[in-house]
């Protein structure tokens, strides 16, 4: 991974493709609304559906969530290695172009051993959501994501998880699947 050419390319407001814990994911910088506006657009996936960030770590999310204690931490981190989304609620501040209509934020520290390494080595969170158009099925490989998107977006090769289905979503209050 070329991680400082990388991280300039997120901060500029580029979008990647990366392979995650089923599929490869469509990622760009969170904080740059641009961006996410560009990643939404080129899916054909509305904003009121908000987005699922990923992380290494709890530090790397802290800031967009309500604070969480050490237990809820080591919780949030022991569903990573599970595929499991939350949706946690969301701290104020947090950007109304990832939460989406909703006032939580879908959140998974994953295990996936790429994707984990991206996020350290950018040193943060980035959105992830399938990389396919809205209503298609994700792609899979980078070959795939190269046809579908070409060079609007920075495809990083790697291999994809072994799991057949995307995370489990859950709300975090209390436990109920949203998406299983």
């Amino acid at each position: 991974m070329a991680g400082r050419a990388l991280a300039a390319h997120l901060k500029r407001g580029g979008l990647i493709a990366y392979p995650t814990e089923s599929c490869y994911g469509l990622g760009c910088n969170p904080d740059n609304r641009a961006a996410v506006q560009r990643l939404l657009k080129l899916k054909h996936r509305p904003q009121h559906k908000g987005l699922i960030l990923i992380a290494a770590s709890y530090r790397q999310v802290a800031r967009y969530l309500q604070p969480l204690t050490p237990a809820e931490q080591r919780q949030l981190h022991e569903a990573g290695a599970q595929a499991i989304t939350y949706l946690m609620p969301a701290h104020h501040s947090a950007p109304r172009w990832l939460r989406g209509a909703h006032d939580t934020l879908a959140v998974r520290l994953t295990a996936h051993p790429f994707a984990m390494r991206l996020c350290r080595s950018i040193g943060g969170a980035l959105v992830s959501t399938s990389a396919n158009r809205s209503g298609q099925r994700p792609a899979k490989t980078y070959a795939q994501c190269r046809r579908l998107f070409g060079r609007k977006v920075w495809v990083l090769p790697g291999r994809v998880g072994k799991r057949k289905k995307p995370s489990t979503i859950r709300m975090w209050a209390d436990g109920q699947i949203v998406r299983g």
